[in-house]
């Protein structure tokens, strides 16, 4: 019997609460007549739920109601250390005790009940708000990049930025300062060295550390290439061709959040890159956003966020009737989505 994802439980909580669709809702019932965590899961749940059923509800005073969200909305703003404040100040405030409030011990449970039922609402929401912010803000992102594309190809006849590149060249060595330095990103990198795009807006924002990369403008200028690859969480289109005179085509992908397939690459720059693909590789999701899709930037403006790595029939991280990659092939046909590194 396999473990149960979070993503699994998510859905599990959700359809105790009656939050799911029908679609769900069927999909649910699978998991617990096929699972029998799910199946405990589900019967624990239901049964801290069912004091409830014995409370008749009341409405809620609009006082209470407005210090809550007023409370949720501090705490979402400020941070987790809000919370322990929060939590340490209602627990010195002095609160008259009413006899007779809990009159049995089914109040009691259904009280302890309706707190688990609250936290397990406010946790879960709050969460999938976060990841639809990053999301947005990984959108905005790649909406500035295609601006500094449009900006460039006005000023340059209509040409895409392009760095010239040798036979053989080798897309994978980002960061790479070196004079045979031929990475995928240095043809993006144009845009920054040129002041067409804010070096900033290269990497996700759901990927920023507690310790923000410190940019130089001014180093920048002096650079080939972005730093190393924390400065580009973004994976760029492998051109078919590398002469960049053609106009970008509104059916290509030009970025997309971070290749899954080639997250891990090797620091010195004098070894080799191999990569074989398994099956596991093949399902993956970027990691920018917790593995649950990736956003993804069209030749003709648009950002969408896809669940999965297909268009149409193609998959945009991998490269049609390849199963080993060494960092150097190009797509055969102008159909073949590829984006790397």
């Amino acid at each position: 019997m396999s473990s149960l994802n979070n993503e699994q439980k998510q859905l599990l909580f959700s359809y105790c609460m009656g939050l799911t669709s029908g679609e769900q809702n069927t999909e649910v019932e699978n998991l617990i007549s096929s699972n029998e965590e799910a199946s405990q899961i589900y019967s624990k749940i239901k049964t801290s739920l069912s004091p409830l059923d014995y409370i008749e509800s009341e409405p809620c005073p609009d006082k209470l109601f407005e210090r809550t969200i007023l409370s949720v909305n501090n705490l979402t703003n400020s941070g987790h250390e809000h919370l322990e404040q929060l939590l340490e100040a209602e627990q010195i405030k002095k609160a008259p005790i009413k006899i007779g409030v809990f009159r049995n011990f089914v109040e009691v449970a259904a009280i302890a009940a309706a707190i688990m039922l609250i936290a397990g609402i406010l946790v879960p929401t709050m969460g999938y708000a976060r990841q639809k912010y990053w999301q947005q803000q990984c959108q905005a992102n790649l909406g500035s990049i295609f601006q500094g594309y449009t900006n460039y190809m006005n000023d340059h006849d209509g040409k895409q930025p392009t760095v010239a590149s040798a036979k053989d060249w080798e897309w994978w060595k980002v960061g790479y300062q070196g004079q045979e330095n031929h990475s995928n990103t240095r043809n993006v990198f144009l845009l920054v060295k040129k002041n067409y795009v804010n070096p900033k807006v290269f990497v996700c924002s759901s990927r920023k550390s507690k310790d923000r990369l410190q940019i130089d403008s001014a180093k920048m200028k002096t650079l080939k290439d972005f730093p190393d690859r924390r400065y580009i969480t973004y994976s760029i289109q492998v051109r078919c061709t590398k002469d960049g005179n053609s106009r970008l085509s509104c059916r290509k992908v030009i970025m997309a959040d971070r290749n899954p397939l080639f997250e891990e690459l090797p620091d010195d720059y004098s070894k080799s890159m191999l990569l074989e693909l398994t099956k596991d590789l093949l399902v993956l999701n970027s990691m920018n956003h917790n593995r649950r899709g990736q956003n993804v930037l069209f030749g003709d403006g648009r950002v969408e966020y896809l669940k999965s790595r297909l268009i149409h029939t193609d998959d945009i991280f991998t490269l049609q009737d390849t199963d080993i990659y060494k960092g150097s092939e190009i797509p055969s046909c102008e159909t073949d989505h590829f984006l790397a590194p």
